[in-house]
């Protein structure tokens, strides 16, 4: 009989600390909702105390879904542990999340403090918590570099305060495999009292051994992992999801089973990548545009006479379906529909397919064919309907042996404002011209072009950074057209600053 892996999704908390990829509170419903769908067992949905919006999308994540066990981080600190369960009173099944660091350079340099007095802390934040729910989970704050016979004194004391569930995170993604491992086989082994609680493992990649440390952790002994959709998280990211449900799956011979369905794994994939702007890369795991390509003609003739010769995941098993319906600009709203829902995005409201579908022919009188990234984009484009500055038009007059021309028209809240000027490129002068209009102190930091398909009519997508008043402010434009891309991006920057 399999043992039971269970897993504990972050992407509404850990994924979402990627600046830029902030989602609102209707945007993580959808999310968890596609959670739940996927099968995972715990939706760490925010942390509460941290603003006025957390505490609101826990409060309606609550609400909005059924089964799964919906929980709340928190400092180990009164106050965030009581904010943490008046936003979990919706939950059907609630677990409040608190912890402290327990590694020495956390409780010398964060907390000023020593080893006796963190276990203290530990102990009355649990037993704290304990008031409220039956589940609590406690996280020791960078375990992946504490010495384990303290850790293992941390663990102890904090399940005999009632903790249900202890989190060991390498925090800092510094763990070797093996290392790691052997730290959750020492936890096993010297904790008295282990049999009453599970070990959990969060592992980052800073070092690339994320996926690798996790395994090594449940191989070990650890029966709840916590990962995020697509890997995504501060940093270079957390465990992915996605790859140790498919490690398990491939591997039956490990003996542990997850709740996970494997066949909603692209849709989930797509709709977090769409909804927080996060392309996946295409050689990413799993999920990746190339996961299932073959270029190399010797691997090409290797999969025609057997697909087990060089794949070893049924790509349906992913959610990878061979037989999607290709759209064009004779497509129904029916078959348009039908895509965004295998893409995760479901629309009941006729009215906006109605305007998605109005979209949709605009595009696909532009491309010969329209992929499911192109019609992520558009699901995701009517976010700017409410933003108070929009782009009436953009021409761009651009060549070899001249400076290129700009005239663009912006729409500021109902007010018409046009401008024009050169530059070095054509997107140099269409933002020249911009700026020209909105005569704020902005610099551009960052500029990244991604084209989503291979041919010359795909869409591309436009990441900015554009710094203001000390700020940071992120933007996101796509476009079949580079330069109107580049422009969406940048008025999305300033409406973020302007709201």
């Amino acid at each position: 009989m399999s043992d039971r892996l269970y897993i504990f999704d972050t992407t509404l908390r850990d994924g979402e600390q990627v600046p830029g990829c902030q989602l609102n509170t209707v945007e993580k419903i959808q999310v968890a909702k596609q959670l739940e769908l996927l099968g995972v067992d715990v939706i760490e949905a925010g942390f509460p105390i941290s603003s006025p919006g957390d505490f609101n999308s826990v409060v309606e994540i609550s609400k909005a879904v059924t089964w799964p066990t919906i929980c709340a981080l928190t400092r180990a600190v009164e106050k965030d542990i009581d904010c943490a369960a008046e936003a979990l009173k919706w939950a059907k099944r609630k677990r409040i999340h608190t912890g402290i660091g327990t590694s020495d350079s956390h409780i010398k340099y964060k907390f000023n403090s020593n080893r006796d007095e963190i276990i203290e802390r530990a102990v009355r934040a649990v037993k704290y918590a304990k008031k409220y729910v039956e589940d609590v989970e406690f996280y020791a704050e960078d375990a992946g570099r504490t010495d384990n016979e303290y850790l293992a004194k941390v663990v102890e004391a904090v399940i005999k305060a009632g903790a249900t569930v202890v989190n060991i995170p390498d925090t800092t993604g510094y763990c070797l495999p093996e290392e790691y491992g052997n730290k959750i086989k020492y936890l096993m082994e010297h904790v008295d009292g282990i049999d009453r609680a599970r070990l959990s493992t969060h592992c980052h990649n800073d070092l690339g051994m994320a996926t690798a440390n996790t395994l090594q952790g449940v191989l070990n002994g650890a029966r709840q992992v916590e990962v995020t959709i697509n890997g995504i998280g501060e940093r270079a990211g957390n465990t992915s999801l996605e790859e140790i449900a498919m490690i398990l799956k491939c591997h039956k011979g490990i003996g542990i089973d997850t709740n996970i369905n494997t066949c909603k794994i692209l849709p989930t994939s797509r709709m977090v990548s769409s909804l927080m702007n996060m392309p996946v890369q295409p050689n990413k795991a799993i999920v990746g545009r190339n996961a299932f390509a073959h270029s190399s003609g010797i691997h090409q003739d290797g999969v025609l006479k057997n697909v087990q010769t060089y794949e070893i995941i049924n790509p349906k098993d992913v959610g990878v379906n061979d037989n999607a319906i290709v759209l064009t600009a004779r497509s129904g709203r029916a078959a348009l529909k039908y895509r965004l829902e295998v893409n995760g995005v479901k629309v009941d409201d006729e009215e906006r397919l109605d305007t998605l579908y109005k979209q949709f022919l605009v595009l696909a009188d532009k491309k010969k064919e329209v992929t499911d990234d192109d019609i992520l984009m558009l699901a995701g484009a009517d976010k700017t309907a409410s933003h108070s500055v929009k782009l009436d038009y953009l021409q761009v007059t651009t060549g070899k042996g001249f400076k290129s021309v700009a005239s663009i028209g912006l729409d500021i809240a109902g007010q018409k404002f046009e401008e024009c000027s050169t530059g070095n490129g054509p997107v140099d002068a269409a933002i020249s011209a911009l700026k020209k209009i909105i005569t704020k102190n902005m610099t551009l930091k960052e500029f990244t072009i991604q084209a989503i398909d291979k041919g010359s009519d795909d869409m591309c997508k436009v990441h900015m950074q554009v710094e203001y008043d000390g700020h940071i402010y992120y933007g996101f434009g796509a476009e079949t057209d580079i330069v109107t891309a580049s422009v969406e991006a940048y008025i999305d920057c300033i409406n973020k600053f302007r709201n």
